[in-house]
């Protein structure tokens, strides 16, 4: 597992995506529009699960420790 990403690197990681979702979230509140709610729906979706798998990696790492 040399290229296991370190703890750090998740956690930065995560970061980035939280960050992601909150921009996702104030841009749909401000579009309006079938197709822009959608496609902000679509990528919200995406990000939450990045974040999900992000934690999911997170945990198996901590639980190593």
């Amino acid at each position: 597992m040399a290229n296991a990403p370190s703890l750090a690197d998740i956690e930065r990681r995560i970061q980035i995506v939280e960050d992601n979702l909150r921009q996702l979230q104030e841009q749909a509140a401000a579009y309006s529009g079938a197709a822009d709610e959608e496609r902000n729906a679509d990528r919200i979706a995406d990000q939450q699960a990045k974040l999900e798998a992000l934690l999911k990696e997170r945990e198996v790492l901590l639980s190593k420790s």
